[in-house]
């Protein structure tokens, strides 16, 4: 490439290249490219330290790697901004809010200029002007110098390098379909001969090489393309040609005319074909919506229109939303919800499995075993399941190719058991998780949505809507359930179906049950059914705590002021600061704690009484150690604590001393 007069221009389709002023730069080591990758692909925005840590070095951190961060960004800097002085402020790449930001502009990056004239081919093509989109579109595909992000390392490299080549593809496709439109046959044959070298296992690039092949008069050469397309899908993943491959090589067979538009015409398989995939109704596998769900407005309204902004993208990237949130907040409602909502937007079907990610009953599904299950409601039968996760993950991705499939993936442990189930192309992917999955908005894209507790106005609503009528004309006894019950939706919903079950027993006589803290959780319960019981669900957050995270939850347990700072956290376990602001950090990814404001922290009024309950797993020396701390640490100034083990006389009400 070279430059006419641009400031800085910066390929990232192929190994990544930087010019200035027409003159190639050093970009330097991998690690360093590969933070002037994330920045040139975020052009204008601010990365965080944090973000640019996982995207270099993922899970495999070192204690260095910040310092390696700062490294790589001065050596950039010195790179990029030549003229600056050995103190002075980079325009290039500047540093704002804990992070980065590289100032070139959108259209001097080749990734992005990629994108935008695919965009455009796009439109052009959906307007019927058909030399414009095959012009843009040659236009896109000429930016490519190689494999995107080529011999760079990191997950964030790894994960655009694989978007970008099925969007590279992708756009081969559109293109080789509006030559084959234009009737303009033989020059399609070669590009697409390389595209399906490259990418043996794409049916769609195959069926339109057969037609490219058929139509320029070469009969026999795309009777062999599918000879060669039915040999490899049976050895590499178990399975036949899609319908739409058999009926085109039917076709060629017996002369008739195939469609000359470039798209495929479906036809239903001969009834004698031997198939791995049996041909199975559109799965409609999610589970039925929960009666009298109320409130979330803002946040459907806010993924829907996320989801219908990336579907515009015609499959480019597969959206991906994960509501996290406590145990019992609501998450799966909500996602059901939201996947009702958008059935008309995905008329493939819909697939449904609960990864058990949080389960007593049962362990965590393994990403294979949950391909497994995908695989049987996408037809697969058993004796052709791949063995492997990689041979699983590769069937998977094949059969939804094309497809828009709304895949539903409910009380997902953590983001490694979540990333093989993501599909390429139109599809959509909604999950549930009680963890915080930072590092999938990071390397996937995904969007996250954190639920809370809801409002008084919508937990009035809910326990009024399942109670039977049993609080019209009791506001008051409403309003103290609902704050009884934290606006936890599993608690007001146990405390309503209480209240409908139980006429002989008034509303304020159940808010008076419930207004003692001892027994309160007993009460939140449903006989024989762990999953309708506030206690086991906490139960089954905490268990799924790392050692150090689940000690320092009982600790904090013994607190019982308003608010916890990490001085009073470190005191109570014992730990340093920087260990106790881990381990917070961690408690509130899993959602059983809340950050208030930066550094300061508090549990829900009902994970508060759980924590209690669990402190009292600690032995009385430890419990009564960790409070003498708490009143010795000269920084902590706070309410009251609780009382110690029973026996000791003092009263533990006062503040510590300053």
């Amino acid at each position: 490439m070279s430059s006419t007069g641009e400031t800085l221009r910066i390929q990232l389709l192929g190994p990544i290249r930087a010019w200035r002023h027409g003159r190639e730069l050093h970009t330097g080591p991998p690690k360093q490219r590969a933070v002037l990758g994330l920045l040139a692909s975020r052009a204008g925005e601010v990365v965080c330290v944090e973000h640019i840590i996982d995207a270099v070095w993922g899970t495999d951190t070192p204690q260095s790697a910040a310092n390696g961060v700062h490294t790589y960004v001065a050596g950039l800097r010195r790179v990029l901004d030549p003229g600056r002085g050995r103190r002075g402020t980079s325009s290039v790449l500047t540093s704002a809010a804990g992070g980065y930001c590289l100032s070139v502009a959108a259209e001097d990056v080749d990734a992005t200029l990629f994108t935008r004239c695919h965009t455009a081919a796009r439109r052009a093509a959906a307007e019927g002007d058909t030399a414009k989109a095959l012009t843009l579109y040659a236009d896109a595909l000429a930016r490519w110098r190689g494999a995107a992000y080529s011999g760079v390392p990191g997950p964030f490299a790894a994960m655009e390098r694989t978007r970008l080549h099925d969007l590279r593809l992708t756009a081969v496709e559109e293109w080789a379909a509006g030559m084959l439109a234009g009737g303009r046959y033989a020059e399609a044959v070669a590009e697409l001969s390389a595209a399906v070298a490259e990418e043996p296992l794409r049916e769609r690039l195959r069926w339109l090489l057969m037609l490219a092949l058929y139509r320029s008069d070469r009969q026999a050469h795309a009777l062999s393309v599918y000879t060669e397309t039915r040999r490899l899908l049976n050895r590499e993943l178990g399975i036949e040609p899609s319908p739409e491959l058999r009926s085109l090589h039917q076709q060629i067979l017996t002369g008739r005319t195939a469609p000359a538009e470039g798209r495929p015409a479906p036809e239903a398989p001969s009834a004698d074909a031997e198939t791995a995939v049996t041909a199975p109704p559109r799965p409609a596998q999610l589970p039925a919506l929960a009666r009298g769900f109320v409130g979330r407005t803002t946040e459907l309204a806010r993924m829907e229109h996320l989801l219908d902004e990336t579907c515009d993208q015609q499959g480019a990237t597969t959206p991906v939303v994960v509501a996290d949130g406590a145990a019992g907040v609501g998450k799966t409602a909500f996602v059901l919800r939201l996947a009702h909502r958008l059935l008309d937007r995905f008329p493939d079907g819909q697939l449904y499995v609960d990864l058990c990610g949080t389960s007593l009953r049962a362990r965590p599904l393994s990403a294979a075993d949950a391909l497994g299950q995908l695989l049987h409601g996408l037809g697969v039968d058993s004796s052709h399941l791949p063995a492997d996760l990689a041979g699983r993950a590769s069937l998977y991705r094949s059969l939804l190719h094309g497809r828009r499939m709304l895949v539903v993936l409910d009380d997902v442990l953590n983001a490694d058991q979540l990333r093989p189930l993501i599909p390429r192309g139109p599809s959509c992917l909604l999950a549930t998780s009680r963890q915080r999955l930072t590092g999938l908005a990071v390397r996937d894209g995904a969007h996250l949505v954190r639920l809370r507790a809801l409002d008084e106005a919508d937990s009035v609503r809910l326990l009024a809507d399942l109670s039977g009528g049993r609080l019209h004309g009791h506001d008051p006894v409403a309003r103290r359930l609902v704050r009884l019950c934290g606006g936890l939706p599993l608690a007001l919903r146990i405390a309503a179906e209480q209240l409908a079950a139980s006429p002989d027993v008034s509303p304020a006589s159940l808010a008076e049950q419930y207004g003692a803290e001892r027994g309160r959780l007993d009460r939140l319960a449903v006989e024989d059914d762990a999953a309708a019981s506030v206690r086991t669900v906490f139960e089954t957050s905490y268990l799924a705590l790392p050692a150090e995270a689940a000690r320092m939850f009982r600790y904090l347990g013994l607190y019982r002021g308003g608010t916890i700072t990490v001085g009073c956290a470190a005191a109570l376990a014992g730990t340093g600061r920087d260990t106790a602001r881990r381990l917070l950090d961690l408690l509130v990814d899993s959602h059983l704690l809340e950050e208030v404001h930066r550094q300061t922290y508090r549990f829900h009024d009902l994970i508060r009484i759980f924590a209690a309950e669990c402190a009292e797993r600690e032995s009385q020396p430890l419990r009564e150690a960790a409070l003498t701390r708490v009143l010795e640490a000269e920084q902590w100034v706070s309410g009251p604590l609780t009382e110690p083990a029973a026996g000791r006389d003092t009263a533990w009400a006062g503040a510590a001393p300053a």
